[in-house]
């Protein structure tokens, strides 16, 4: 029996060669005869072989993770596909947010075909007040490049009918009765004649045309209406309207059309004030005489016969109301004719429903103002 224990070998009394512990024979480590270490064939940089990875021979005490050494292994969690839920397939294309159904083209219900004789209805509609998306009157008489003139018709006839008769209604009354359809009248004309030239809103315009009346008819009731406060007024506006133009940011073109704008409105609307200086019965007979050349004016007829019955009807009212005689009839013709003028002007330029309702309700009895004035001087 033997001082080794468990057999041959080193054991505790015996000498060990002068290696440390784990120690392998002296062979380069991971070197495979006749190579260098970790040579690999000529192959470009980072490119592995197409064999399968050798696992390298060790000598010695076996190592626990010597097998892990020598090809890389993945400890932690990774990404099994088998585990993972399959890829569900693309959505439908009428299931996404942006994207129609391609190649897939609108089926379009055919239209009856007109039964043979019939006219086809029209396009479009009359104008109204509400408006709405469609393309209006205006818009399509200016695309065919039909004639600018678009006459109110015969509900704004109407309604001018009905404030000259306010007006003769007041005059009869007294001073302070005509004092309130003038005042209609006068904001009306100034907020049509802005939105005749295209400008709309003109709150500024509107309201300065429209205070430059209302100190015109102050000042004629101050001064027992007198005629010089209408010219000393309107002097004083335009030279406002002036001032307030130059102190515009605009571009000098705008600001010119802004001033002749403001000018045209403030001068009548105070120009109709002439009603109230005017006497009572030229205001009546005038007043009456535009009421019923407007009503006649929009009858359904030719525009030169309507003009020429509009002028008959309106000396046939001027006789009837001015004490039949010829001064009446005169006066009449005068105003029909100062308050046609108004009317041809408020049917230009492609007007819209709401140039009609407003300056072409207002223009017509605005410009017959200072004519019934003068013609009531000079035959009364």
């Amino acid at each position: 029996m033997t001082n080794q224990p468990y057999g041959g070998g080193y054991g505790y009394g015996a000498q060990e060669p002068p290696v440390t512990p784990y120690q392998q024979p002296p062979v380069t480590p991971y070197q495979e005869p006749p190579a260098t270490p970790y040579q690999q064939p000529p192959a470009t940089p980072y490119q592995q072989p197409q064999s399968q990875p050798q696992a390298w021979p060790r000598q010695g005490y076996g190592d626990p993770y010597a097998d892990q050494q020598d090809t890389q292994q993945w400890q932690g969690q990774t990404w099994e596909t088998q585990m993972q839920p399959p890829v569900p397939p693309v959505a439908a294309a009428e299931e996404t947010s942006y994207l129609p159904p391609q190649g897939v083209a609108p089926v379009q219900a055919a239209e009856p075909a007109p039964v043979g004789g019939a006219e086809p209805a029209p396009e479009y509609g009359p104008a109204t007040l509400a408006g709405n998306s469609r393309v209006t009157d205006a818009q399509r008489a200016r695309a065919d490049g039909r004639s600018p003139v678009i006459e109110p018709g015969m509900q704004p006839a109407l309604l001018t009918a009905v404030l000259g008769l306010l007006l003769a209604g007041g005059a009869a009354l007294g001073t302070y009765a005509l004092l309130v359809p003038l005042v209609v009248l006068q904001g009306v004309t100034a907020a049509g004649w802005f939105r005749l030239n295209g400008m709309w809103p003109a709150r500024q315009g509107i309201a300065l045309g429209f205070l430059g009346a209302l100190v015109a008819d102050a000042a004629m009731l101050v001064s027992d209406r007198s005629p010089g406060v209408i010219l000393g007024a309107l002097g004083v506006w335009v030279l406002l309207s002036l001032v307030l133009q130059l102190r515009s940011h605009a571009d000098a073109d705008e600001r010119m059309y802004g001033l002749m704008a403001t000018v045209v409105a403030a001068a009548l609307a105070i120009a109709a004030g002439g009603y109230l200086a005017a006497d009572a019965d030229a205001v009546v007979v005038g007043a009456v005489a535009v009421a019923a050349a407007m009503v006649v004016r929009a009858l359904p007829v030719t525009t030169a016969a309507s003009v020429v019955i509009a002028v008959a009807a309106a000396a046939g009212a001027g006789y009837a109301v001015g004490g039949m005689s010829s001064d009446g009839a005169l006066m009449g013709v005068g105003a029909a004719v100062c308050a046609l003028i108004g009317h041809r002007v408020a049917s230009y330029d492609y007007p819209s429903r709401f140039v009609h309702f407003t300056a072409g309700v207002a223009l017509p009895l605005a410009a017959a103002g200072p004519v019934v004035y003068t013609l009531g001087r000079v035959f009364g």
